[in-house]
């Protein structure tokens, strides 16, 4: 009897079916009735909302018995409704065939919305829900969900900002001192987009006696946060490795360049779930862990204006003072490295060094990815995911990405 009175139920959107929104944007669309017979209905309502959730368990033993603790959190973003038919408490009668519902409203222009997520332990969504009400039937519901994308433009002075550090380690096998590895690092600013390049300024002074092999890495950091508890899931979205640094040796990176992968933008505006990247420059030191270095990143969805108070030029950013580095402006920087994807597993952990918090190196991207463009309202930056969709083939020999 359902499928004969009520063929289809739907809710549609205007513009492409990959169309993003903002803060202060319309949704416009229609819900679908695709009718049989004729029907009944009591009422008929439209939901749009926004709401970040997280939600993970842990487990405990205390003795014998096992203890389950739930943590979960929600924030709500806005939530509009709408009665496309009303029940004032008589029933509204539908004719058989096609009826559309035509509906809209304003995304909220008073406060800033947090960009479309999906992760493990939460994620960010936007949708609209429609429920069909008739005397006699259950309620039937249908929901519609779309891509929200918060802006971040690089082009302000803190993510122009230039990002630098260093430090060293002492090397030590049982009670004696092999010397002492120093690592200096530099990068010419904090925010960039995806398929971007990182000029890498870099250099490692190895005063041991054995070699060591300087690294470079993109990772993704996503936090979640609920009951006054933090769960962190760390990947690795991108890799770079130097050649090696002879015993009582310098090494010198002149903008060693690392790419952007496509991965999806820095989520710093919401309570419970935070998207951050960092570029950690490091270098295996024999006896000891590793010596690392990270330097932050915001990962933006407006590039860097070619005409403006600073210059995307390559050749001009390497022209910041660098006499702190004792190094020589390159006349021609190095070249990148292959689009990559995803570094594997069993790369990421034999590259990383063991975390203070727990970290699971599983890959990064879900979903499939996107091609980043500029104009980031005609097409979503690529989602958030954790399964690598071009592995790497175990047989195949591993070459320099940067030669």
């Amino acid at each position: 009897m359902l499928f004969k009175s009520l063929k289809s139920f739907s809710v549609e959107l205007e513009g492409p079916e990959d169309a993003v929104f903002t803060s202060g944007e319309m949704v416009c669309g229609k819900v679908v009735l695709d009718l049989g017979r004729e029907i009944k209905v009591r009422s008929l309502k439209v939901v749009g909302s926004g709401e970040a959730t997280v939600h993970w368990t842990q487990n405990r033993s205390v003795g014998v018995n096992i203890i389950y603790n739930d943590y979960s959190s929600s924030q709500t973003y806005f939530r509009k409704r709408f009665r496309l038919i009303r029940d004032n408490g008589e029933l509204t009668i539908l004719q058989a065939g096609k009826h559309e519902f035509p509906f809209s409203f304003q995304l909220p222009e008073d406060r800033t919305l947090v960009t479309s997520f999906e992760g493990k332990h939460g994620s960010i969504r936007y949708c609209v829900k429609a429920k069909l009400h008739r005397p006699w039937n259950t309620v039937k519901k249908i929901k519609k969900e779309f891509t929200v994308i918060e802006p971040i433009d690089i082009n302000t002075p803190a993510l122009l900002a230039s990002q630098a550090g260093n430090k060293d380690k002492m090397a030590r096998m049982w009670y004696r001192n092999l010397g002492q590895v120093s690592l200096t690092a530099k990068i010419d600013r904090k925010g960039y987009t995806p398929g971007e390049v990182i000029p890498i300024f870099a250099e490692f002074d190895n005063s041991t006696h054995r070699s060591v092999v300087p690294k470079a890495y993109i990772t993704q950091t996503q936090t979640f946060i609920a009951r006054g508890t933090m769960k962190q899931k760390k990947s690795v979205v991108a890799t770079l490795s130097g050649d090696a640094v002879g015993a009582r040796k310098r090494e010198t990176w002149h903008g060693r360049a690392i790419k952007i992968p496509p991965v999806g933008p820095s989520i710093l505006q919401c309570r419970i779930i935070r998207v951050e990247y960092t570029l950690r420059v490091c270098v295996d030191v024999p006896g000891t862990s590793k010596l690392s270095l990270e330097l932050p990143l915001v990962m933006g969805t407006i590039p860097l204006h070619p005409f403006g108070s600073r210059t995307s030029s390559v050749s001009s950013q390497y022209s910041v003072n660098l006499d702190w580095l004792r190094m020589a402006i390159p006349e021609q920087p190095e070249p990148p490295p292959d689009y990559c994807a995803i570094v594997s597993d069993e790369e990421a952990e034999r590259n990383m060094s063991p975390p203070l918090i727990e970290e699971d190196f599983t890959g990064v991207l879900q979903r499939p990815f996107f091609a980043y463009v500029q104009e980031f309202r005609y097409r979503p930056p690529p989602f958030y995911s954790e399964v690598d969709p071009h592995p790497q083939i175990s047989n195949m020999r591993q070459r320099c990405m940067t030669c």
